[in-house]
């Protein structure tokens, strides 16, 4: 195999005809090259959505009311149901494995912004009215700070948590917001914690909001006892499926709803969400898997083609090494090396391109100014990339076997006839 005049051989064959051998190689190639870059994409596409979800557990539940649909106990339908703080403490204590419930509040009501000022600068943001237990259901990354406490809670303080792109308005770039105050309708905040987000849209809802103590939400803009939506953290050992189902059955009785409204209360399970999108994921991955390795299956039949026509070629060469005493399994090696050649330099270098190309994927993107938010970190893993060039070598050098043994059954003295 490391015979020297017999890698020089190879090298000359492959000069005689430069253009058919790089035609040949560049299937193979071309097939690797895809499959390296559609797995990093399928695995980039995968990091972006699910990055977004960060910070969700993932036996989290939210639950919200809307309007009924139907008449019920005496009440006609399009009866808008009102979630009120006392149904947090009721859910609680009647509703098996709930774990944590953190009633929210949201000032002007879901999908609302606010006009937010600091001095001479302002900018449109949520705000959000929460409890300490939400930033157990929720876990957010901090830049500066803390989140809210019980003592802002018991105390009604005036204390407020910012998202980073609410800092990037508001702020000098790179300054402590902390002890800083900003202006919220007419009421001033401190400042005491700065979250930190991410690019995607969920990620950027939670930098462009600002946190406040319930209590002093309720206080402040006069919500009473008004709830708009609860958090919902579900015991681990159970579905937050279940959970999720038997809350909304709960609520239902609770506010004299019928119990098969599916209109009254609207739900959101973050395990059942990521459940879906992985089963998504995992499809696309075999769609990429089948359609890389029709492409990879294509280079080595044209490997396998290209050797025949070699082999044709060279039928009086071979001849004449057969004459000379070259014993089959010498010619054998020569054919499938040249394919060994041809596939393992050309899936080689479809492998390195499809690698660079993701590992510069970001700064591709930024240069023609395309949006990264659900597109992130194409990655591949080594091991499956190694795997998949050993497999292709091999696979090339089995299809150089059929040629190749053809070639080894050459008779010297038809091959010395042939012109």
């Amino acid at each position: 195999m490391f015979d020297s005049d017999n890698w020089i051989e190879i090298w000359h064959s492959m000069k005689k005809n430069p253009l058919r051998s790089f035609m040949t190689g560049f299937g193979v190639f071309w097939g690797m090259f895809m499959l390296i870059i559609m797995l990093g994409s399928g695995n980039g596409l995968r990091n972006g959505v699910t990055g977004d979800m960060k910070g969700f557990s993932t036996n989290s539940v939210y639950v919200w009311a809307m309007s009924t649909s139907k008449a019920y106990a005496g009440f006609k339908p399009g009866r808008r149901v009102q979630l009120t703080f006392e149904d947090a403490a009721a859910i609680k204590n009647n509703v098996k494995h709930v774990d944590i419930i953190a009633p929210r509040n949201q000032l002007g009501g879901y999908g609302d912004n606010n006009n937010i000022s600091r001095g001479t600068k302002s900018g449109s943001f949520t705000v959000m009215g929460d409890t300490p237990d939400y930033f157990k259901v929720k876990l957010l990354e901090l830049s500066y700070g803390r989140v809210i406490n019980e003592f802002d809670m018991r105390d009604k303080r005036k204390v407020c948590v910012i998202g980073d792109r609410v800092h990037e308005v508001l702020f000098n770039k790179g300054e402590n917001p902390i002890g800083k105050s900003i202006n919220i309708q007419g009421v001033h905040y401190t400042v005491v914690g700065m979250t930190k987000s991410g690019n995607g849209r969920m990620s950027r809802r939670d930098g462009e909001s600002i946190y406040i103590p319930f209590s002093t939400f309720t206080k402040a803009y006069n919500y009473g006892n008004k709830v708009s939506w609860f958090s919902i953290l579900a015991n681990k050992k159970v579905p937050p499926e279940s959970v999720e189902a038997n809350i909304k059955a709960y609520l239902a009785e609770r506010h004299k709803v019928d119990p098969e409204d599916h209109m009254a209360f609207g739900s959101f399970t973050a395990g059942k969400f990521m459940k879906k999108m992985n089963q998504g994921f995992s499809l696309i991955n075999l769609v990429v898997w089948i359609v890389g390795v029709f492409s990879l299956i294509s280079g080595i039949i044209g490997i396998s083609n290209i050797m025949i026509v070699v082999v044709k070629e060279r039928t009086k060469e071979i001849g004449v090494k057969r004459a000379l005493g070259a014993r089959p399994y010498l010619i054998i090696r020569q054919v499938i090396m040249e394919a060994f050649s041809l596939t393992a330099i050309f899936g080689y270098a479809g492998l390195v391109l499809g690698v660079v190309l993701l590992e510069n994927a970001s700064t591709i993107m930024s240069a023609f100014d395309v949006s990264d938010q659900y597109f992130k970190n194409p990655e591949i893993d080594f091991n499956i990339a190694v795997k998949s060039l050993v497999v292709l070598i091999f696979c090339g050098m089995v299809a150089g076997l059929i040629p190749a043994i053809r070639a080894a059954r050459i008779k010297p003295i038809e091959a010395l006839r042939e012109e």
